[in-house]
């Protein structure tokens, strides 16, 4: 099992901009040391002028992928499990995603936007999830709030790790919460680099 301490959470409701917070943590940390190995994903909403229209996957690298649509109607796209009024794209998503969670070496964080009922329609992305933790290598996550009252059972299991710290988002705490996390895994990520070094 992983150490305490490394499977970083953030939650909130839809909107609350859980993946700006993950995008600008990101970009504050590779800018503040460039030569850190990120590793990880985050997704976008696909948008036509005002409307919502679908998710994409984009890798830390900038490469893009679909999720999800609710404009795609081929045979094989009716196929695809649904989320609300979207159609889940589970091998595109698993074509970009999976490689981008595969352990290597010299990897100093992970990052997983998010960890929900779209990208769980995948067989292979939990276990995935669960092998990084289980590597003691620090990961920063989103997962989306209880509906109902109660999660879903990944996003269950991730939260009862005993390395989990979660972070609830709303619109007055968003700045705050982003400085912290930021803090938190600069200090974490320069501990790595030091056991390593030595």
């Amino acid at each position: 099992m992983a150490a305490p301490g490394k499977c970083f959470l953030v939650t909130g409701p839809p909107g609350v901009g859980k993946t700006t917070l993950i995008i600008k943590v990101f970009e504050s940390l590779r800018s503040s040391n460039p030569n850190l190995k990120l590793q990880g994903f985050y997704t976008r909403e696909i948008r036509e002028g005002t409307q919502r229209v679908g998710f994409e996957v984009v890798t830390l690298d900038g490469r893009k992928g679909l999720l999800a649509s609710n404009k795609i109607s081929s045979p094989e796209s009716h196929r695809w499990p649904t989320v609300g009024r979207y159609r889940v794209d589970v091998a595109s998503f698993e074509s970009l995603a999976l490689p981008e969670l595969q352990v290597k070496e010299d990897t100093d964080l992970f990052i997983i936007d998010e960890v929900g009922k779209m990208e769980l329609y995948s067989s292979s992305f939990f276990p995935a999830v669960l092998k990084i933790l289980e590597t003691g290598v620090p990961l920063l996550a989103s997962v989306p709030i209880p509906k109902a009252g109660r999660d879903i059972p990944g996003v269950a299991r991730l939260k009862n790790h005993p390395g989990a710290a979660i972070f609830t988002l709303n619109p007055n705490n968003r700045d705050a919460i982003k400085e912290h996390l930021f803090s938190l895994l600069s200090d974490q990520l320069q501990k790595s680099i030091r056991c390593a070094g030595v």
